[in-house]
């Protein structure tokens, strides 16, 4: 299921109780409602593609799982074959752009189709995912939605800059902006070579989250089990790309602080259970040795897969 669930892209649930919707029943047993929209829009159809909306929530405990809401509208081939089984796609040819559906998916349901493994922290017995669609826009063609798709692209990645832009501003920080919306603070100057391209840089890093400051990796200390410095051959790719774009700023001896919207790190997949998706990530860092890098290198995990 949880594959499922990052599969689809999957919307942002509405407060409509079970008591208060009469719902129609797919094939497989989804059970759905659709609501028109006053102003009837294209008709969705097999083979078409679409952009929408779509949230899961875990019922019993009222917790989202997934949303797209105020965040990046899924895309996605109209299917009705069998891949559709008790998903969403069961029901979207029913709908016109505007429409929006509410579903039910009970976990017992999904457990004996096999479309999760087993009951879990996450997944309880009797426990039900209640979900909600919405259909945006219906395109002809993959090339008229992918365009669509590197629009939506630019707009996120905008967004992202211009709110650590503002963190910035609110916090009296000075930084330096580099090419792609990544942002430097040197707090201490180092007195040693500038880190470069295909050089072997060694790092102590705190990574956080920047919206409440919750550190999800660091070797700066020992509250994750590791004090190593991270090594990393600059160029090779093998870190997120706001580490790429920044660490050239720093020096062997240097500290500061690197600010990373969403789009150059871990962008609408996060990196779960530690870092949500669309999370613009703040580092504090240290470059604390500068070598040649040796051939044939094996890179490290890209911090923080831990």
């Amino acid at each position: 299921m949880k594959k499922l669930i990052l599969g689809c892209f999957v919307i942002s649930l509405a407060a409509i109780s079970c008591t208060s919707v009469s719902y129609d029943k797919t094939k497989t047993g989804l059970k759905y409602k659709i609501f028109e929209a006053k102003n009837k829009g294209a008709a969705v159809q097999p083979g078409k593609f679409i952009k929408f909306n779509v949230e899961y929530r875990l019922e019993a405990r009222d917790s989202v799982l997934q949303s797209t809401y105020g965040k990046f509208p899924g895309y996605a081939m109209v299917d009705t074959s069998g891949k559709a089984a008790y998903s969403f796609m069961e029901v979207v040819s029913k709908m016109k752009v505007g429409d929006s559906i509410v579903f039910i998916m009970s976990i017992d349901s999904l457990k004996s189709k096999g479309m999760i493994q087993g009951y879990d922290a996450i997944f309880h017995r009797g426990d039900n995912i209640k979900g909600k669609v919405a259909i945006i826009q219906v395109f002809d063609n993959d090339q008229v939605m992918m365009a669509d798709y590197q629009g939506e692209v630019g707009r996120v990645k905008e967004k992202e800059v211009a709110a650590i832009e503002s963190y910035l501003k609110k916090n009296n920080i000075t930084a330096q902006k580099t090419k792609n919306g990544a942002f430097v603070e040197i707090t201490q100057q180092g007195n040693g070579e500038k880190v470069d391209s295909g050089k072997l840089v060694a790092v102590k890093y705190r990574g956080y989250l920047l919206d409440n400051k919750k550190v999800f990796d660091t070797n700066m200390d020992s509250s994750f089990g590791h004090t190593q410095p991270y090594e990393l051959v600059l160029g090779n790719m093998s870190v997120i790309p706001g580490w790429e774009e920044a660490l050239p700023y720093f020096t062997k001896g240097a500290k500061g602080k690197v600010f990373v919207p969403s789009s150059l790190a871990y962008g609408m997949q996060g990196q779960p259970p530690v870092i949500p998706a669309f999370a613009n990530l703040g580092f504090d860092m240290e470059v604390v040795d500068i070598k040649v890098a040796p051939k044939n290198v094996a890179p490290q995990s890209a911090p923080p897969a831990r």
